[in-house]
């Protein structure tokens, strides 16, 4: 329908006056694009320009409709969708703006009008690199709030923004293979190998899925649906085949990118190598939109896969044994092992499964877990559940294991979810006291934890070779400590900001203090979204370079994503200058 009904969502915004010129145009401003631009734009991008409600509106007066409303309550939890979806992402708390009242959540009553919240305004479906530059151009030359989402896999709210242009590019889903990848640049002699390119909207999944058709495999997360080249790997992604192989980011050989002027540029080691070397590891929608990025594949590989699974009759008994856990952990690392634990102290219990890719020889891994699982048994009020299993490929892993159930079965998401984040050292796990001292910063907030195995090995020598933004701790990490809290959709703004505050304030601060307020630092993907200090946390001494380049490429500020490089210049919403 090419008018789109474009002026319908054009009602409910309190904020008419005339806004200064160090902020955004908003609706019912007479800066904003009037009908006939906004359809030039439609035009522009094939039709493929659609307003957005919040995908439960159909629930909602005046929208109520059954029918749809019965499709969006049967796909809520499912992330393919979500994905798809330009009026959702994956955290249903960054789909609403509370402190504005704003929110359309499908459990509340249904004689409760639905707020846009954070959901954009408007949605380019971009299925080109043309797509997204139009919509670039139309956004910068009209002074909009653009917002970029890929899969909408984020848990600091930077993949939606109030009053905005959003380009969605999980549509895209071209995949390339290629023998001997030459970057742009290169001499034809000096092929990296074997790569595959990826389309902007490819998720995990169905990358793997590619790649193990072609008895490839390549570092990539354990999510069906977080997109491939999206913050992913431009935040550094982490993956369970980082000790092998190193972060998602050390294998990116090259980008393409619309930048902020519109234009489509080449990114690697031979063109723009200050983009090359922001995008691997400075943050998605910072420094452009990528169109496609390609990344390194390897030979499937066989694996052992191990599981332990401790429980204790109490909560000192307990602790005690996962500090022996900790202790153990470097050992398992240095081996080659990764992959994720999660404790659960209410219960008593705790539940890990690490990979050794590239083996075959179980004994060799039972022979590792030995001295642990020997001290766990001999421990009274200890039982210890332990097992390791030959697989014939990585992709049996992600299959059969980390990503289990039917081709396209979803993740579950469309909840609320805030975390809190650190990354810890080897140096802290091989101290005398590092493990102990860890466990007892857990066992001061008393709330579930998960661990992520996912550095160490590849990650910390490719330091000495690669040279990119990603955060330098991660060379010196072995683990990614994430905790989380959740409300519920009827909490009151009090009630939210409560758990706001007990994350920033309490399960954060707890976390810095176990090596120290400014060593180490945290995952950007996968952090508080309240972080303080977020430019050392999130980069550490790379943050001065990632903020020249940022004024380089996008000195107006039209990318700009929650926590994100330059964000400090913005208001939260990313509207209105502060400096």
């Amino acid at each position: 329908m090419k008018q789109l009904l474009l002026a319908s969502l054009l009602f409910g915004y309190s904020l008419a006056h005339a806004t200064p010129s160090i902020c955004r145009c908003r609706p019912h401003e007479p800066c904003w694009p009037s009908h006939q631009e906004w359809n030039h734009l439609n035009d522009s991008v094939h039709g493929n320009l659609v307003a957005v409600r919040p995908v439960a509106a159909a629930c909602h007066e005046p929208d109520l409709n059954t029918a749809e409303c019965d499709a969006v309550a049967a796909s809520w939890n499912n992330s393919i969708w979500r994905a798809t979806q330009p009026g959702a992402v994956q955290w249903v708390n960054w789909e609403a703006w509370p402190e504005h009242n704003q929110s359309c959540y499908l459990e509340t009553s249904p004689d409760i009008p639905c707020g846009q919240g954070r959901i954009p305004l408007y949605s380019v479906l971009a299925k080109s690199a043309r797509h997204i530059q139009h919509a670039v151009r139309f956004a910068k030359e009209h002074n909009i709030r653009l917002a970029i989402k890929n899969s909408g896999h984020d848990f600091l709210g930077r993949s939606t923004a109030p009053e905005s242009l959003q380009i969605l590019t999980s549509g895209m889903k071209d995949i390339q293979f290629i023998d001997n990848f030459v970057p742009a640049g290169a001499n034809k002699h000096k092929g990296e190998g074997p790569a595959v390119t990826i389309e902007a909207g490819v998720a995990l999944k169905e990358l793997y899925t590619a790649a193990a058709a072609k008895q490839r495999t390549c570092v990539a997360g354990s999510s069906y649906t977080v997109g491939a080249t999206g913050g992913y790997i431009q935040g550094g992604g982490h993956s369970p085949l980082g000790t092998w192989k190193g972060m998602a980011s050390d294998n990116a050989l090259e980008f393409q990118v619309v930048t902020a002027n519109g234009d489509l540029v080449i990114a690697n080691a031979y063109h723009n190598t200050d983009l090359f070397w922001a995008l691997r590891g400075g943050g998605g929608g910072t420094f452009g939109v990528v169109v496609h990025v390609t990344i390194r594949t390897f030979p499937e590989a066989p694996v052992v896969y191990s599981n332990l699974n401790i429980s204790a009759v109490d909560s000192s008994i307990f602790w005690d044994a996962i500090t022996q856990f900790h202790s153990s952990l470097p050992t398992l690392n240095d081996a080659g092992g990764s992959g994720y634990y999660f404790i659960m102290p209410q219960y008593q219990f705790s539940v890990m499964g690490l990979m050794f890719p590239n083996t075959s020889d179980t004994a060799m891994v039972d022979r590792l877990y030995h001295p642990l699982v020997s001290a766990l048994n001999s421990t009274s009020g200890v039982t210890v559940e332990y097992a390791s299993i030959p697989l014939p490929s990585i992709s049996s892993v992600f299959s059969k294991i980390l990503l289990p159930g039917p081709v396209g079965t979803p993740d579950d998401t469309g909840a609320v979810g805030i975390m809190g984040s650190r990354l810890f050292s080897r140096d802290l796990l091989v101290s005398k006291d590092g493990p102990a001292k860890l466990v007892n910063a857990f066992k001061s907030l008393s709330t579930e934890i998960i661990g992520h195995v996912v550095a160490g090995g590849a990650v910390a020598a490719n330091g000495q070779s690669i040279d990119s933004a990603l955060n330098p701790a991660w060379r010196r990490a072995v683990i990614h400590i994430v905790l989380g809290e959740r409300w519920g959709v009827n909490a009151t703004l009090a009630e939210q900001e409560a758990v706001k505050n007990k994350i920033t304030n309490v399960y954060v601060p707890a976390l810095r203090a176990v090596e120290g307020e400014h060593e180490m630092g945290a995952y950007l993907n996968e952090a508080n979204p309240y972080e303080v200090g977020f430019q050392a946390s999130f980069w550490g001494e790379n943050y001065p370079r990632l903020y020249r380049i940022k004024q380089k490429w996008d000195p107006t500020g039209l990318f700009i994503s929650r926590k994100g490089v330059g964000s400090e210049d913005w208001d939260d919403a990313g509207m209105c200058r502060l400096k």
